[in-house]
């Protein structure tokens, strides 16, 4: 039996026996209740719960046990002795469980504390996972920077990394005695001039049609136009860049050549704009949740004074929803950031660095994507580069929501 169909059956065989647990524990505090006298504590179907945990808790923690000495390697225990033990340890604390069913037994605060825990690992496995990435990141980008400098990386206008794509691939001698280029300001500026095409998009079409949903649409136009809108956001990026690299690349070329422009198939304004059609249903929906959640008695002493509702909705409501305004504009400015697939198929992957729209350029992740997929080492700087890369995009991202939390704080003191 492999690991796939143990777990299945495991837990398959968890789910009966608990719910003969809750049962078995339910029927033992009603009977007590009506033989004793006695005025429970708690009610029965929480002395049922009560008795599924003290079941399920040692079979679950035999189960972790063996699968985590199988994949440690420590040991390899057989399914049907995990099984036999499960099934063990599991009458045993159903039989200790149902034991310590009497009236005075606060069965409720138990399963409370046992919830609290049960959240709080969770927080710390979400914790934990983001801990673990970062360091994986920092200590694979250290590897990096002891072969490509530092200064040189963040600075240096030119990514070259074909010479270190020659060392990973044991043909050294064809790369020449000059050092690898691995200038990140043309990804970065790639990066940086994708998402600001897409935020020119998406800000104001999502917080204006935020606004009209809000403010001025009916129930039912309200009712059918932010289900549409919101369908943008399910539609597959990869769909968005077949749209972006087969129907808007051609037409921004037509449009530039009747203004007597050059533009290149593989220019980065197409993407751009077709990543801002994408963000809007982020930036829109929760601006939208953001003015709703505004109370009403604003609204009314702002009429009560004379406003019409363009003034309230200039000098009352977005000041009040300027807070979520700006989450949901970070949030849309990391969405724009991490993308890649609308990048790579529209955009391609040419480092350029240029302040022109209509040329072709190349994001951060779109490297980090193209030089984990190489033929190269993993140890040779062309793949490192990308853990440098990760590194710097995170410290950026993270530096972004520092601000937007300080200017957020602040607009909520001027607001108080």
């Amino acid at each position: 039996m492999d690991t796939g169909n143990a777990i299945l059956v495991f837990f398959g065989g968890l789910i009966p026996l608990s719910y003969a647990a809750f049962v078995m524990g339910r029927r033992r505090a009603v009977a007590l209740a009506r033989g004793g006298g006695e005025r429970m504590h708690s009610r029965p179907q929480q002395y049922g719960w009560y008795a599924v945990v003290w079941m399920a808790m040692p079979a679950i923690a035999v189960a972790l046990v063996a699968s985590f000495a199988g994949l440690l390697g420590i040991a390899h225990p057989p399914v049907a002795m995990t099984f036999t033990a499960a099934l063990v340890l599991a009458a045993g604390g159903l039989a200790a469980g149902l034991h310590q069913i009497r009236p005075g037994l606060r069965a409720r605060n138990h399963l409370d504390r046992l919830v609290r825990w049960l959240l709080l690992a969770a927080a710390l496995v979400s914790i934990a996972t983001t801990i673990a990435i970062v360091l994986s990141i920092v200590f694979e980008a250290i590897r990096f920077f002891k072969v490509v400098s530092l200064w040189n990386f963040v600075t240096g206008t030119e990514w070259a990394p074909d010479k270190a794509f020659l060392v990973g691939a044991g043909r050294a001698g064809e790369a020449g005695s000059s050092g690898y280029t691995f200038g990140s300001v043309p990804l970065f500026a790639g990066t940086f001039m994708v998402t600001l095409i897409a935020m020119a998009v998406a800000l104001p079409v999502g917080l204006f049609s935020a606004i009209f949903m809000s403010e001025y649409a009916s129930r039912r136009v309200r009712g059918m136009a932010k289900p549409v809108l919101e369908v943008l956001a399910g539609i597959p990026t990869v769909v968005y860049g077949f749209f972006a690299a087969i129907t808007v690349s051609p037409l921004i070329v037509d449009i530039a050549a009747f203004f007597g422009l050059d533009a290149s198939y593989n220019n980065i304004l197409s993407p751009g704009l077709v990543m801002g059609i994408m963000i809007i249903p982020f930036i829109s929906s929760l601006s939208d949740d953001v003015i709703n959640a505004i109370p009403q008695s604003l609204r009314e002493g702002a009429y009560a004074l004379g406003t019409t509702k363009s003034e309230t909705i200039k000098q009352i409501l977005l000041p009040a929803a300027t807070p979520g305004i700006v989450s949901a504009t970070l949030l849309g400015v990391s969405r724009a950031l991490g993308e890649t697939m609308i990048v790579v198929m529209a955009a391609g992957l040419r480092p350029n660095l240029t302040a022109n729209p209509l040329e072709a350029m190349t994001t951060v992740t779109v490297r980090i994507v193209d030089a984990l997929t190489g033929d190269q080492e993993f140890n040779s700087p062309a793949t490192l580069s990308a853990f440098g890369l990760g590194l710097v995009l995170f410290i950026i991202t993270l530096s972004l929501n520092v601000i937007s939390a300080v200017m957020v704080r602040r607009f909520k003191q001027q607001y108080d």
